[in-house]
């Protein structure tokens, strides 16, 4: 009798859907990393360090209040990311790959949509105005 049962649950299993979650749903949302302040301090920045957990899906809106050329590096964070899109504008920007870098030459928002896929700690600056105090570290548990 044993040996007809393991043949029959190989079956059943064989033929069960698996139980799939679409991870990119459900994104809780992040404060903003506004870059620039209102009050004329170029070198402004809202928030240094972000907290995250692997295998969450998260959206983060990086904004530039247009005081100079923002260019955002964060490429460890990228590369351990799944990014469901970028959009900008309301276009949206699909693909696979991390970016190389986000830049800004004037005001506007970029809105990342991600997996965290490892943890670790990650860090992230505006390239050239790092010594302005442009940094942060992203840290995903």
């Amino acid at each position: 009798m044993a040996a007809l049962a393991v043949p029959v649950a190989a079956a059943l299993m064989a033929s069960a859907p698996a139980a799939a979650v679409d991870l990119a749903k459900g994104r809780q949302t992040l404060p903003d990393l506004v870059l620039g302040g209102d009050n004329g301090d170029d070198y402004a920045v809202s928030q240094k360090d972000f907290e995250l957990e692997s295998g969450k899906a998260y959206q983060l809106d990086i904004i530039s209040k247009g005081g100079k050329e923002y260019k955002f590096f964060a490429p460890e964070f990228f590369r351990n990311i799944w990014i469901n899109q970028i959009v900008i504008n309301h276009l949206e920007i699909h693909g696979p790959g991390a970016p190389h870098h986000l830049e800004w030459d004037d005001e506007g928002a970029i809105r990342l949509e991600f997996v965290v896929i490892r943890p670790g700690s990650f860090k992230w600056w505006i390239d050239g105005l790092e010594s302005k105090g442009m940094t942060g570290a992203i840290v995903a548990k």
